[in-house]
């Protein structure tokens, strides 16, 4: 019975992004977003611990802001009794403000971090992946009217750089990880909306692979990764992921950070750019900071050590994806 109540929140989980993508209208994009919430509560509180039900208590509060400023932007369209370009320019900015609290971005970040640390790995990749994806399609219809979006990519850049700086904690540091790559996603949307689906995309896959890493090693702050002794396999491909999160050019997270610089110098965008260049360098610098105390400290294999290996054709394939991937694209570029 257990099971069967769990598919039904995922099947309304993800209807309710399905609805918000289909629609053509505000107020069923509301809908679809408010299915999508009421279903993902369930699926966190699964646990039944201190740490999910304060985590679905911020959750639950701080979308039903971000819903509720939608919803009062949506609704009082009709009844302000002023120009029809005050009215958009309103309805615009309240909209892309709702969206932001939805999202995280700064400088509406503070809850993200926060509850990842609360959640077990498989909701913080629900969290980090689909959950953006009903959000930032409404965004790609607001972006292009508003003059904020320099300001809010050099913001969640920043943010996500320096957020990540003094955390031990890896779920907080994929946590501002994400603050940083939303920023790369909302520079994609200035230029084309199908560039942020592709950055979206390859982003998952990236992240789906890191966190099953983490997830079967059963990791979640630095020491812990050091203490469960990874074989040379598994720190080969945690370090492969962790630079290609980073967007390190051989690896398969350097294509969509190509594309999003490469159509920011054709629009002479060039400060933004070098302010989300260096920001990138102190997130790989973290990374960094992380990968090293794996590779060059953890050398020793514990004989009490009894955590389940992960298989070695997924670590194969975890590697082949993101060395011989991005080689392939290039060429056929």
């Amino acid at each position: 019975m257990k099971n069967i109540s769990k598919m039904l929140f995922y099947i309304i989980m993800i209807l309710g992004t399905f609805l918000t993508l289909s629609s053509e209208t505000w107020l069923s994009m509301w809908i679809g977003l408010e299915m999508n919430l009421i279903a993902f509560i369930p699926i966190l509180y699964k646990l039944k611990n201190l740490n999910t039900s304060e985590s679905c208590m911020i959750y639950f509060l701080i979308q039903s802001l971000g819903s509720i400023l939608m919803l009062v932007s949506i609704l009082s369209n009709s009844l302000i009794m002023v120009s029809n370009t005050m009215i958009d320019l309103l309805l615009n900015s309240m909209l892309l403000f709702s969206m932001f609290i939805k999202l995280g971005v700064p400088p509406f970040h503070f809850w993200l971090p926060e509850i990842l640390e609360k959640m077990n790995w498989t909701n913080c990749m629900i969290m980090m992946t689909w959950q953006k994806i009903a959000p930032l399609t409404i965004l790609s219809f607001l972006v292009e009217k508003s003059s904020l979006i320099p300001i809010i990519i050099i913001m969640s850049t920043l943010v996500g750089a320096i957020g990540g700086l003094n955390q031990t904690s890896i779920r907080k540091i994929m946590g501002y990880s994400s603050i940083s790559h939303m920023g790369w996603m909302i520079a994609c949307m200035k230029f084309s909306n199908e560039m942020w689906i592709m950055y979206l995309m390859i982003y998952s896959a990236i992240l789906a692979m890191l966190i099953y890493m983490f997830h079967s090693l059963s990791s979640f702050s630095i020491n812990q990764f050091m203490m469960t002794s990874p074989s040379f396999s598994e720190k080969l491909s945690v370090i492969i992921l962790f630079m290609s999160l980073g967007g390190l050019p051989p690896f398969l997270g350097f294509l969509p950070k190509w594309m999003v610089i490469q159509n920011m110098i054709m629009s002479n965008s060039y400060t933004t750019l070098m302010i989300m260049i260096m920001s990138i360098l102190i997130t790989l610098f973290y990374y960094l900071r992380l990968v090293s105390t794996v590779l060059l400290l953890s050398n020793s294999s514990n004989k009490w050590s009894s955590n389940i290996k992960s298989n070695s054709n997924t670590l194969t394939t975890i590697i082949t994806i993101n060395m011989i991937l991005p080689v392939i694209s290039t060429l056929s570029l």
